[in-house]
């Protein structure tokens, strides 16, 4: 069902990719000291990273793509369909190097110092990541931190992707994978012309036995930031309704006549989630809920990788876009 394109990835040209001139990443990829700014401050690289280690979701998916092995990252914890703390496209990609499963970091109760400290890394990526600066400063006693460039959870997969690469001394692979990425976006994208400026809402965390409130990833979410990758658009009242902050919001079902101008809603659950919408006399008043323009995300890869990372973006791709594209049919 899946496409597996993650060795594609890399583009060849890695010397046609240029350093960005100003920002966090205005220095040479092999000129060291590296100063790479970001929400804590700076964190200084005195030479290229051997050892490197990530914490919290996907940031190990970097280096994977760029061909190096962590020397230990976090177990998945959602979406992973074998238990095995792995997603499908990380082990997949650890087959593709000849790579044996490193260390997992159990972070169910929160980042795990001493087992990160024990792989003795020489970088820990954290560039998509809910770190506090309590975490920062803890990590920071084993070894340099690359976190979020300004708000927690709210880095795209490009910035994710330039931030941990410079954090290797890789920024112009770093480059040359997001071109990758998005030429391969671009190409899927294409095939589906029904998804361009369709208005669409990411609703989530929704309990079909309670819809007194509902719940939104806001535009500084990654989920709804890839929207834009696929061509659809953020509706003006999810855009006004996001001026709070964070990366999700709620309004009261009695509010939800705000958005009147959202033609598709994604969200997490299945049937029954689908059911109590339509039977709820508030929720059912929404365009996308009386069409049928809804894509139901499950605990699966699928809905994982909606939450767009480096290797998970080719792994779902098509079968995302065909979801999406299925709704804006129903919303026309």
């Amino acid at each position: 069902m899946f496409k597996n394109t993650s060795a594609r990835l890399v583009a060849a040209a890695l010397s046609s990719v240029a350093i960005p001139a100003t920002g966090a990443l205005a220095q040479s990829a092999d000129a060291y000291p590296i100063t790479i700014e970001h929400a804590f401050g700076t964190t200084v690289l005195e030479a290229k990273p051997e050892r490197v280690a990530t914490v919290n979701w996907a940031n190990h998916e970097v280096p994977l793509a760029l061909g190096v092995v962590p020397v230990g990252f976090a177990a998945a914890n959602f979406g992973d369909d074998d238990g095995d703390g792995l997603l499908p496209w990380v082990k997949e990609r650890l087959e593709e190097l000849g790579a044996a499963t490193p260390v997992l970091f159990d972070e169910g109760d929160g980042i795990d110092f001493e087992a990160v400290a024990a792989t003795d890394p020489d970088v820990i990526l954290a560039a998509y990541s809910g770190l506090t600066r309590q975490d920062y400063e803890t990590l920071s006693e084993i070894a340099p931190v690359i976190p979020y460039p300004e708000a927690a959870w709210s880095t795209d997969w490009r910035e994710m992707i330039q931030l941990n690469s410079a954090g290797m001394g890789m920024a112009e692979e770093g480059l040359a994978l997001i071109e990758s990425i998005e030429a391969e976006i671009a190409e899927t994208v294409a095939d589906y012309p029904q998804l361009q400026g369709m208005p669409v809402m990411f609703v989530t965390h929704l309990d079909s036995t309670d819809l007194s409130t509902v719940r939104f990833y806001t535009t500084a979410d990654t989920r709804v930031k890839f929207f834009l990758d696929l061509g659809l658009e953020m509706p003006q009242s999810v855009i006004e309704a996001s001026a709070a902050g964070g990366f999700s919001g709620e309004v009261s079902a009695e509010q939800v006549d705000i958005f009147d101008d959202v033609k598709i809603i994604v969200t997490y659950g299945g049937q029954a989630l689908i059911d109590a919408l339509n039977a709820d006399p508030l929720t059912s008043r929404m365009p996308a809920v009386a069409s049928g323009a809804i894509v139901a995300l499950a605990n699966d890869p699928l809905g994982t990788a909606a939450n767009p990372t480096p290797l998970a973006i080719s792994w779902v791709l098509e079968d995302y876009v065909a979801l999406l594209a299925a709704a804006a049919d129903k919303a026309q």
